[in-house]
């Protein structure tokens, strides 16, 4: 198959935005731990709380720091290989970035040193203000992204004039219909990134002898919050989809593997899907279920494929990420669910123990929820297609013309910076892991110490 300019512009973003959102997914709700261990120790000026916070902090800062770096390079992409679309969505999408950097990212850049190395040369209610802020800026970044994006798959408050969008109103545009269910959903996903990566790393400490007391705190607290979290994900996720079948029917088919319109559609829980021949081939169904989860009802209709003629995305990568998405939460779920009922006799304990058996599966899950968020992400972004604005602006007129030779340069070497980026940072994560600091670093002596009294 020869790989065409858009293709390979497609392919070179997807790598890209694949490589950013994995960090940005972890530090959003990393922060909030951090906070909440910060706040523990505080009440309780037990060590331990401390010992997770520093553990845990030195985490932030290097996926922090990868978050930065690869965001940068995301930025770059919409002007190499996407000139149309600041071109003729410029007007909405500029300004919506401007407030990200404006309001988030110098939140976060400004307080992030004072949360690193403040303690002792600030108060600590000062120390405590610093994370909090840096948390409310990781929340806010996410809140101004998420705005832009789901703009872009359910636009309002725009005009279009002379070929290019302009704000007519920015309420309308920047609380538009999809992006309260896009924002919990993101923010609920990043608190289940986060909650298993700590447990995970933290089952790692203990199976490998290089536990803390501040890894017993970190785990209970990562067990529990997940098992708070999924429920609510669920819930969340009911809502999405309906939002999703109200504004963009032609995804929800394609997730659904729907060929044709019908009234108590099945779900389908896996099989091969055919586009050349409109059907599904050995698929698992349960009947009338699908209509009874999107609409609600049990005789709801739900529109096919073969409705959306050049107009719905391709059906086998959403199908199949939907249900890798799916898959994943449900074995969240029950690691969480096992996991809480292990800990939860022991949630008083200074010390945990849990079976070797499951200490090896939350080890092995610990990146679990960067499965699941690529798979939701690649359901959202996919799904989207042929467009790049939902039903106003495809994704092939703004992509750049320059000649494929040269895409295919800057792709492979993001393949090769982003898979050793990759490998370093897991094993980075796993040395801090295996030679954690068995106390909360010492206050700097002197008049240093005695700042911010």
């Amino acid at each position: 198959m020869d790989l065409d300019t858009l293709l390979l512009s497609r392919i070179q973003f997807a790598l890209n935005i694949s490589f950013h959102i994995l960090f940005p997914t972890i530090t959003i709700a990393l922060c909030w731990f951090l906070l909440f261990f910060r706040i523990r120790f505080v009440q309780t000026r037990d060590e331990a709380w401390e010992q997770a916070y520093y553990f845990w902090t030195k985490v932030f800062a290097l996926t922090f720091a990868l978050g930065v770096v690869s965001g940068i390079v995301m930025s770059f992409q919409f002007g190499t290989n996407w000139p149309g679309f600041m071109e003729k969505a410029g007007n909405i999408a500029g300004p919506l970035l401007g407030y990200e950097v404006l309001t988030a990212f110098f939140l976060e850049a400004s307080f992030l040193g004072i949360m690193l190395f403040g303690r002792g040369r600030v108060s600590e209610r000062v120390h405590l203000i610093a994370t909090t802020l840096v948390a409310l800026g990781t929340t806010l970044s996410a809140f101004w992204i998420l705005s832009l994006n789901s703009w872009m798959q359910t636009p309002a408050g725009y005009q279009i004039v002379n070929g290019e969008f302009i704000a007519a109103d920015w309420f309308a545009i920047v609380f538009n219909p999809s992006f309260p269910y896009r924002l919990a959903h993101k923010l609920l996903a990043s608190a289940l990134t986060a909650s298993f990566l700590i447990a995970g790393l933290c089952a790692w400490q203990l199976l490998k002898g290089s536990a803390t007391r501040g890894t017993h705190k970190a785990l209970r607290t990562a067990g529990f919050a997940a098992l708070l979290v999924i429920p609510l994900q669920i819930f969340v996720g009911d809502l999405h989809g309906l939002n999703t079948l109200e504004h963009q029917p032609a995804k929800v088919a394609a997730i659904e593997g729907i060929w044709e319109t019908e009234r108590g559609a099945p779900l389908t829980l896996f099989g091969f899907p055919d586009e050349a021949a409109g059907k599904t081939h050995f698929a698992i169904q349960v009947p009338k279920v699908a209509s009874l989860i999107l609409t609600h009802e049990w005789d709801g209709e739900l529109k096919g494929i073969a409705d959306f003629p050049k107009a719905h995305p391709p059906v086998a990568p959403v199908f199949y990420a939907f249900r890798v998405m799916v898959g994943m939460g449900m074995l969240m779920l029950l690691v969480a669910a096992w996991t809480a009922w292990k800990l939860w006799p022991q949630r008083r304990a200074a010390e945990t123990t849990l079976p070797r058996p499951l200490l090896w599966t939350l080890a092995a899950m610990s990146f679990s929820g960067w499965v699941a968020t690529l798979a939701g992400w690649y359901v959202t972004e996919i799904g989207r297609q042929p467009y790049i604005v939902y039903g106003l602006l495809h994704t092939a007129d703004v992509a750049t013309r320059i000649a494929p030779a040269n895409v295919a340069l800057t792709l492979t070497a993001y393949c090769i910076v982003y898979g050793l980026l990759l490998v370093t940072y897991v094993g980075v994560l796993k040395y801090m892991a295996e030679h954690p600091v068995k106390h909360a670093p010492e206050a700097p002596a002197g008049e240093l110490g005695k700042a911010g009294v």
